[in-house]
């Protein structure tokens, strides 16, 4: 009995062996599996986290680029508004600048019809002054005239009462000097202005001579 129970017992030992190395050797491939999965899986994680990593860097830098693609358009925007405005600036001027020409050309032409009609006049005048009247007229320095009465005086027929007028940039008669001096001057001057006529004037200045000649 105790010869086949030992023999059950060393039976049994061994199979207890067999199946503890069994277990171990598929203990220690599963571990080798599972070490070898942890192991795959942890170079494909780094693998992707590089990737992403690349990823953005790589976003990163087309950000950068981005942001300095739009600071040289809004660069270039404001650079074609101010060059804008400055065409917008020019072409005020230049129509300001047209249209002070159109005035000072239409100023020109009214000054030079305003001196044409009072040469008018003054020939008219002179004319008949000098026929009648023996008045003479001189040009003298600085585009000025002189006009030379005589016959003023009874007792001396060749003394001679002057004055001499010159005219404005405006087209306006200036007097600039007589002789002898006439006090209602600036009232005959301004007479003058207001009416235009001439012949007028000429015939009052004599008149005012004739008057101070008496006495």
């Amino acid at each position: 009995m105790d010869e086949i129970r030992n023999k059950m017992l060393v039976q049994t030992s061994g199979e207890i062996t067999d199946m503890t190395m069994e277990l171990c050797q598929s203990h220690k491939q599963f571990m080798k599996s599972a070490v070898d999965a942890c192991s795959k899986k942890c170079k494909d994680d780094e693998a992707l986290f590089e990737k992403i990593q690349s990823y953005k860097r790589d976003l990163e830098q087309k950000s950068a680029s981005m942001k300095e693609t739009r600071n040289a358009i809004s660069e270039r925007m404001s650079e074609m508004e101010r060059k804008e405005a400055q065409k917008d600036d020019i072409s005020q001027k230049i129509q300001r600048l047209r249209e002070e020409q159109a005035k000072r050309r239409e100023l020109i032409v009214s000054q030079n019809k305003a001196n044409k009609d009072r040469l008018k006049n003054l020939n008219k005048a002179k004319q008949v002054f000098q026929d009648r009247l023996g008045l003479e007229i001189r040009k003298i320095h600085g585009e000025k005239l002189q006009f030379i009465f005589r016959n003023i005086k009874p007792a001396d027929q060749d003394s001679a009462y002057t004055f001499t007028m010159g005219i404005k940039e405006n087209g306006s008669y200036q007097i600039v000097s007589s002789d002898p001096p006439l006090e209602c001057m600036p009232v005959l001057e301004n007479r003058l202005q207001e009416t235009n006529n001439f012949s007028a004037f000429l015939a009052n200045i004599r008149k005012e001579f004739v008057s101070q000649a008496r006495f």
